[in-house]
Parts: C-alpha cells; sequence; structure tokens
C-alpha cells in the first residue's frame, strides 16, 4: 500500500476534503486491491456507515475526473478502480478473480505505433491465467 495523507491529496486534487470524501479516500487511494464501487461502498460504510452509495459513486467518479484513480473494464461488466495511476498491467488469476499488478517494464508490447489507421494514446496488458504460489 502506498501511504498517503488523504486531506492533503485530496485538497492538492483541488478537492474539497469533505468527512464522506475523505473516508472514502482513505481507503481506496491506500488498497493494494481493484475494488468495484459496491466493494468500496461495503469497506466504506463499516467504519462510516452514514455514507450513502450515491456518495461513493459520485466521489469515484470525481477521483477518477482528477486523476487520483483509474477507471477499469478487466472483464466484461466489471468496473473496478485502481489507485496506482502511473502506467503497469495486470494479471487477473482465473481461479480467484484476484487482479494483481504487474510492473511496466515487465513486458514488452512492439509495433503498437506501427499500427496502420490507428493513433494509441494508451495501452495495457491484461494477461488471465493462475497464479502460481
Amino acid at each position: 500500500m502506498r501511504p498517503r495523507d488523504p486531506v492533503t491529496t485530496l485538497e492538492a486534487a483541488g478537492i474539497q476534503p469533505s468527512a464522506q470524501r475523505v473516508a472514502i479516500a482513505k481507503y481506496v487511494l491506500a488498497t493494494d486491491e481493484h475494488p468495484s464501487a459496491d466493494q468500496v461502498f461495503e469497506r466504506v460504510r463499516e467504519g462510516f456507515p452514514m455514507v450513502s452509495r450515491a456518495t461513493v459513486y459520485n466521489t469515484l467518479n470525481t477521483f477518477v475526473k482528477k486523476g487520483l484513480l483509474r477507471e477499469l473494464v478487466l472483464a466484461e461488466g466489471k468496473v473496478v478502480f485502481d489507485p496506482k495511476v502511473e502506467k503497469h498491467h495486470h494479471f487477473i488469476d482465473e481461479s480467484t478473480g484476484a487482479i494483481f499488478d504487474i510492473p511496466w517494464e515487465s513486458l514488452s508490447v512492439s509495433k503498437v505505433n506501427a499500427l496502420r489507421g490507428f493513433q494509441v494514446n494508451e495501452y495495457q496488458v491484461v494477461l488471465r491465467g493462475k497464479r502460481k504460489r
């Protein structure tokens, strides 16, 4: 986990640090998981029971717009949030559904810029398989 002071992080991003936003930031900006909005809601509600589902969804969208989170669709119909906004790839364990970060420099994708008829602004590799123990 990357320790971040949530209030300072929110203020630096131009986000007013309300109690609800700070509670959400404490979890979602420090986790190594890739939680869905519902998972964020359930986790935050444990320590901050008065938070609403709408507040969580709106806050996550704000964090994405401000560059604090990345919104990822790594499986059909499953949106998750990633606090690691720097370039990296992902590995999905098909037996558990767990998502792991893979360092950018661990994989090489060649000829991306040679694709005809496409302007590639960003890419990531999503690997699927079983994690070896």
